[in-house]
C-alpha cells in the first residue's frame, strides 16, 4: 500500500485523499447516530453531504439543523475543516506530533495542496497556518457566541457560534438554523454581518497572503501576489456591495423593507458571501436577475489561491483583466504592480478560466436535459455555485433528482480541487516537449 502511495505523483494523491475523506465522511453519515431521525440517512444523501463539506461547498440536499444531530453536525463540522485547510495539512499536524520527519514527497504534496510555487519553508508555514486558524475561529466564535446568546440558551449560543465561525472561515456556508433558514434573521445585524463577513474574507485571501501579512511587520515587503489579492478583493467586495445596493434597493422581497444601513449590510454580506462561502442573508430566490447574474460572477471568480474558497481565484481574473488591458493599450508586457507577468502565467490563467467556463457549460446544459423542470438561471445558478464551492442556491439543489445529484457531486469534487489537478492526476504530464512545430498566424478578433 505505502509503495503504491509513493508512485502517486501529487495531483493523483490529493485526488485519493479527498476522495477517501468523503467516502468515510459518507459512512459516518449513513450511520443511524448522525440523524434524528432513527432510519438515519440514504447514502445518496449522505454522499452528496460529505461531497459538500469536504469540498466546503455548502450545498445541502437536507436541511443541517434539522435533519442531523449533534454527532452527525460534529462530523460535517470535521469534514469542513479537513476540506478548508486540506487534509494534508492535518496529515502533517500528525506527523509532527508523532516525531515523524516530513519527507521530500510530503513536501510536495504540501506545495500542491496550497498551489505554492516553492516547497522552502512549508512546514514552517503549516504551523503557522494552524495557529492562525484557530486563533481567528476562536475570535469570530466568541463573538458570534455571545451575539447568540441574546436569543437562546447560552450553551447552545456557543455551539451555533463557533460552528458557524468554522463553517464561513472555511467557507464552508453550512448553517444549523433550520428549515433552509440560513442567517436571514440576522440580514441587518452589525455583529452578525461584519463578523461572518470578515471570516469569510479572511479565508479567502488565502494562508500565503495571511502569513505574509503576518510578517509584514518585520520585513516591509508584500510580494506582487499578495498586493493582487488584497487589491482585487477589495476592489470586487466594495463594487458588488454598490451594485447589489442598487439592484435590490427598492425589492420589497430583499432589502427595500429594512433601513438604509440594514440595505447597506443586506448587500455587503451578498457581495462578500459568494466568495464561495454559500451563507446568507437574503432570500436567494427573491433576487433580480441583475443580481442573480452578478452573484454568478462573484461565485465564478471565487477567492484566493491556496486559500478555502474556490473558483477561479482572484488571481487569475486579476491576470486575465491585466492581459485584456495591456492588450487594448498594445503594451507588449503585461504588468501588475510594476511586476511583468510570466507568459506561462497568462497561459495558465487563459486555461484554468476556460476549463471552468467549459465546466460550467456542460453542467447547465446536462442539469437542463435531467430535470426539465425549472428556469435556465436555476440550472447555471447550480451549475456556478457547484464549480466555484459557494454553496449559494436559487432552491434547486433539494429538488434535484438521483442524477442531478450525482452530476453536482463530481462538479463540487472538480472546483475544489481545481480541473488542473484533475487533468494532471488523470493524464501524464510532460514539462518539455521532444521537438516544436514551426509557427502558424492565426487570425484574431
Amino acid at each position: 500500500m505505502k509503495t503504491f502511495i509513493n508512485k502517486l505523483n501529487p495531483p493523483k494523491a490529493l485526488v485519493l485523499g479527498f476522495a477517501i475523506i468523503i467516502l468515510i465522511g459518507t459512512f459516518f453519515l449513513t450511520l443511524p447516530i448522525a440523524t434524528v431521525d432513527a432510519n438515519g440517512l440514504s447514502f445518496l444523501d449522505a454522499l452528496f453531504t460529505a461531497t459538500s463539506a469536504t469540498c466546503v461547498t455548502g450545498l445541502i440536499v437536507v436541511d443541517t439543523g434539522d435533519t442531523f444531530s449533534i454527532f452527525g453536525e460534529l462530523v460535517i463540522l470535521f469534514l469542513i475543516q479537513i476540506g478548508g485547510l486540506g487534509f494534508m495539512t492535518f496529515a502533517t499536524l500528525l506527523f509532527l506530533l508523532l516525531g515523524k520527519k516530513i519527507s521530500l514527497k510530503e513536501r510536495l504534496l504540501l506545495k500542491e495542496a496550497f498551489n505554492n510555487v516553492t516547497i522552502a519553508g512549508l512546514v514552517k508555514l503549516v504551523k503557522r497556518i494552524l495557529l492562525f486558524t484557530a486563533l481567528i475561529e476562536m475570535i469570530g466564535g466568541f463573538i458570534l457566541s455571545i451575539r447568540f446568546s441574546f436569543d437562546m440558551p447560552v450553551g447552545k449560543a456557543f455551539y451555533f457560534g463557533y460552528f458557524h465561525a468554522i463553517s464561513n472561515f472555511n467557507n464552508a456556508g453550512f448553517d444549523i438554523m433550520g428549515d433552509f433558514k440560513s442567517l436571514t434573521e440576522y440580514v441587518d445585524d452589525p455583529f452578525v454581518v461584519f463578523t461572518i463577513c470578515a471570516l469569510i474574507t479572511i479565508g479567502g485571501l488565502g494562508f500565503i497572503v495571511i502569513n505574509e501579512l503576518y510578517k509584514y511587520r518585520g520585513t516591509k515587503r508584500l510580494s506582487v501576489h499578495t498586493k493582487i489579492v488584497l487589491t482585487t478583493t477589495f476592489i470586487l467586495t466594495v463594487g458588488s456591495t454598490l451594485l447589489i445596493f442598487l439592484f435590490e434597493y427598492n425589492n420589497s422581497k430583499t432589502i427595500g423593507p429594512l433601513s438604509e444601513w440594514g440595505k447597506i449590510l443586506g448587500s455587503l454580506y451578498q457581495a462578500v458571501t459568494p466568495r464561495t462561502a454559500g451563507s446568507n442573508t437574503l432570500p436567494i430566490g427573491d433576487l433580480t436577475h441583475s443580481t442573480l447574474f452578478l452573484i454568478i460572477w462573484l461565485m465564478f471568480i471565487g477567492g484566493g489561491s491556496g486559500s478555502t474558497a474556490g473558483g477561479i481565484k482572484i488571481t487569475t481574473f486579476a491576470v486575465l483583466v491585466a492581459t485584456m488591458w495591456c492588450q487594448m493599450k498594445g503594451k507588449e508586457d503585461v504588468v501588475l504592480f510594476r511586476r511583468r507577468i510570466v507568459n506561462e502565467t497568462i497561459l495558465k490563467a487563459l486555461t484554468v478560466t476556460m476549463c471552468g467556463m467549459m465546466i460550467v457549460v456542460i453542467v447547465t446544459i446536462v442539469l437542463s436535459l435531467i430535470e426539465q423542470r425549472h428556469s435556465f438561471m436555476m440550472y447555471l445558478f447550480e451549475a456556478t455555485s457547484a464549480f466555484g464551492t459557494a454553496g449559494l442556491t436559487m432552491g434547486l439543489t433539494p429538488e434535484l433528482s438521483t442524477g442531478g445529484r450525482l452530476l453536482i457531486i463530481l462538479t463540487m469534487f472538480v472546483g475544489r480541487l481545481g480541473p488542473l489537478t484533475i487533468a494532471f492526476a488523470i493524464t501524464n504530464r510532460r514539462k518539455t516537449e521532444a521537438f516544436r512545430h514551426p509557427k502558424g498566424k492565426i487570425m484574431i478578433g
